[in-house]
């Protein structure tokens, strides 16, 4: 599953996939993968990238425009 607003996160950050790869302790191959949809992204790299990114997974996913929970 392709998840664009991977990329949009990242580039709004200025930050390069060998950057957020970093992050989540893996080689920029299989982040980029990740951006393209080539492979799925692990639920806990997903719970890492929202918690970098402070917005929720769903918003990650595209479940939802709203990129916070409100609470």
């Amino acid at each position: 599953m392709y998840f664009p607003r991977l990329r949009d996160l990242r580039e709004d950050r200025d930050m390069n996939q060998t950057q957020v790869a970093k992050l989540l302790f893996t080689s920029q191959t299989v982040y980029s993968r990740y951006e393209r949809g080539a492979v799925t992204i692990p639920v806990e790299h997903l719970i890492i990238l929202a918690d970098h990114y402070n917005v929720s997974v769903d918003y990650i996913l595209g479940r939802t425009n709203e990129p916070t929970l409100n609470q």
